[in-house]
């Protein structure tokens, strides 16, 4: 919603601006179509030179974050904890309990208890491999945080690839108006037999396109880009948070101390509360119970 309201704010302003200042629409209209191809269509086009197709439908599916947000919520962060309060809980009392749920967890009542997490593969992996190794006394925790790092450090890497491919996008369009502003010159100095008015209109009409790549630039995606990047580094604290209490339950803490040093390494701003992650926890332990 808040990126809905930016965008509207930013047409507002500019144009709302231009025309109290005594600017016509008209020529800007006129141009805009004609403009907006040359620089919009050479953008896509350098933009799919320059990317794979996974890439360019995994940024086309990360512009909903502009509006969408985070994808995680306060309330899975408390669910998180509570499905790893309980995986720790299952594997300390009897090892071979955890391996029902770590080798098929599409099919596990503990981790269908929490379906939103369920869905995530890379949280879901990145939980049952750790819980797998450590069964198989790969119980070293620095080396087993060495390698929850790298592996998190590799996914946030390949998650902001669509964040670079906008930024890079953002820095090429200001020159695309220039292409498209000196097309335009080349189409005027074609006309020059014409009168000044018919001249002044075919200049202003090209000047629209230095005008467009420097808005869409600074105005359109490089917000975006650096909105995508905010939102995918938000979301890569909850990848963090099951690095933390894996990394803790390694170092023999109970699995209360264990949630709560995952608690404690949560934002502030999705970070529940003590008592509140008590009582979920407490209820979480008579639903494996029933």
């Amino acid at each position: 919603m808040i990126g809905l309201i930016g965008i509207i704010t930013l047409f507002v302003m500019v144009f709302g601006g231009y025309i109290l200042a005594g600017g016509h629409m008209d020529i800007l209209l006129y141009a805009l179509p004609h403009e907006m191809i040359i620089i919009g269509g050479a953008a896509v086009g350098a933009f799919v030179i320059g990317n794979d197709i996974p890439t360019i439908k995994h940024t086309m599916k990360d512009l909903t974050k502009v509006f969408k947000g985070p994808h995680w919520k306060m309330q899975d962060y408390q669910d998180l904890l509570c499905l790893m309060f309980t995986l720790i809980r299952i594997g300390r009392k009897n090892p071979a309990d955890i391996e029902v749920h770590i080798e098929n967890p599409a099919e596990s009542s503990v981790f269908g208890a929490y379906p939103r997490i369920q869905a995530d593969k890379e949280a879901v992996e990145l939980i049952c491999d750790t819980l797998r190794s450590a069964s198989m006394n790969y119980d070293d925790p620095h080396q087993v945080e060495e390698v929850l790092e790298k592996r998190i450090e590799a996914h946030l890497t390949h998650a902001l690839h669509s964040s670079h491919g906008l930024s890079t996008i953002a820095d090429g369009l200001p020159a695309l108006g220039i292409v498209a502003a000196v097309l335009g010159v080349i189409k005027t100095m074609a006309s020059i037999d014409q009168p000044p008015e018919v001249l002044g209109k075919m200049i202003g009409g090209a000047l629209v396109g230095t005008f467009l790549g420097v808005f869409l630039a600074y105005g359109l995606v490089s917000p975006f880009a650096v909105k995508v990047q905010a939102v995918i580094e938000e979301d890569q604290n909850f990848y963090n948070l099951i690095r933390e209490v894996l990394v803790a339950s390694l170092y023999s803490h109970s699995p209360n101390i264990c949630v709560e040093v995952g608690r404690q390494n949560t934002p502030g701003h999705l970070r529940p509360s003590f008592d509140a992650l008590e009582t979920a926890l407490r209820e979480a332990k008579q639903a494996v119970a029933a």
